[in-house]
């Protein structure tokens, strides 16, 4: 059992009360200090469509160290209640081979989401929701971007269907192309593209 809050002493970048739900403190990663709650999540079974099964804790450090490095991809943990929750990140689609496959707008962001397992008080009612709901906020509210671009596995439905009672709206099916560079390998991955604008998530709000 946890004494004391997870990364309590390391700035937010952005904190929320959800109602109903909790507090999500949003923490850009540290691939040193976090590297065992990523690695432990992205090896899991449900984290297939993640693409990281099978990497060795140095695989995965090494990555997160390179994302780092990077000014157009940011990684962050979410944090609920002091308990690590899922695992975050943005990129500039127009940085990335999402941008092959649709018409970037200005004020686009794209985000990955990797839901973690349930912390001690078991999975509640709401809890991918409440995450996610604290994520768009983030980046619509605080970076102040237009659109939430997202492009899960076209297998996953059980994202889609989330994303989907989230408001986003779905866009078409997609293949992302292979990328091989040495410093990265992503392969062909069949999408299906999802959209979530500022102005339709402050008018729920109102």
């Amino acid at each position: 059992m946890r004494t004391e809050p997870y990364a309590g002493a390391r700035d937010a970048v952005h904190e929320e009360l959800v109602d109903g739900f909790g507090t999500v403190r949003v923490l850009p990663v540290d691939p040193h200090a976090d590297l065992d709650v990523i690695h432990g999540w992205v090896s899991e079974e449900r984290a297939r469509f993640w693409g990281m099964n099978g990497l060795s804790r140095e695989q995965v450090l090494e990555i997160y160290v390179h994302l780092d490095s990077l000014d157009t991809h940011h990684a962050f943990l979410a944090v609920k209640d002091g308990e690590p929750a899922a695992l975050f990140q943005t990129y500039e689609p127009r940085a990335d081979r999402v941008s092959e496959c649709y018409d970037v707008q200005d004020g686009d962001i794209g985000i990955h989401l990797l839901i973690g397992p349930a912390g001690p008080g078991g999975e509640q009612p709401g809890w991918s929701a409440g995450l996610l709901a604290a994520f768009t906020t983030y980046v619509l509210i605080g970076l102040g971007r237009q659109r939430v671009v997202v492009e899960p596995d076209a297998r996953n439905t059980k994202a889609i269907s989330l994303l989907t009672r989230q408001g986003f709206v779905p866009g078409p099916e997609i293949v992302l192309p292979e990328i091989d560079l040495p410093e990265v390998h992503l392969p062909e991955k069949p999408a299906r593209l999802a959209f979530l604008t500022r102005e339709r998530v402050l008018a729920e709000r109102a």
